[in-house]
């Protein structure tokens, strides 16, 4: 069952997006039946990462979002908040996402939870 690990609101921290039926928040949960994680804009998945949990790290495979809501961050949100799970869970992370692994090289806040290089080495010796 999913569960809602971050939301977006409040004076500091608000990413609202204009939807049909208004603004609604966007907010990331964990849902481990389907093995990733999603953002959610209202009761609409708009985004997910797909992930494998090993031991005590998470493998994460592939991200993809609404190609409607390009360029409104939601990428962003979904990988800040999978990402602030796993530390708050104890966690460490191999990016074998592409997207997840550019999101650690540019924030490197998280670079702590990277356990296995996967796509961040690959993208460093390969340019």
């Amino acid at each position: 069952m999913p569960c809602i690990l971050a939301t977006r609101s409040g004076t500091t921290r608000r990413a609202r997006i204009a939807y049909r039926r208004g603004v609604a928040e966007l907010r990331v949960v964990d849902n481990p039946d389907e093995e990733r994680y999603e953002i959610r804009l209202g009761r609409r998945v708009v985004g997910f990462s797909t992930y494998r949990r090993i031991g005590d790290r998470i493998v994460f495979i592939h991200t993809e979002t609404d190609p409607a809501l390009k360029g409104r961050g939601v990428g962003t949100l979904l990988a800040a908040g999978a990402l602030d799970d796993v530390r708050t869970r104890g966690l460490k992370v191999t990016p074998k996402c592409p997207f997840i692994a550019a999101y650690i090289r540019r924030h490197p806040a998280y670079q702590d939870l990277v356990v296995e290089m996967g796509e961040l080495r690959q993208r460093r010796t390969a340019g």
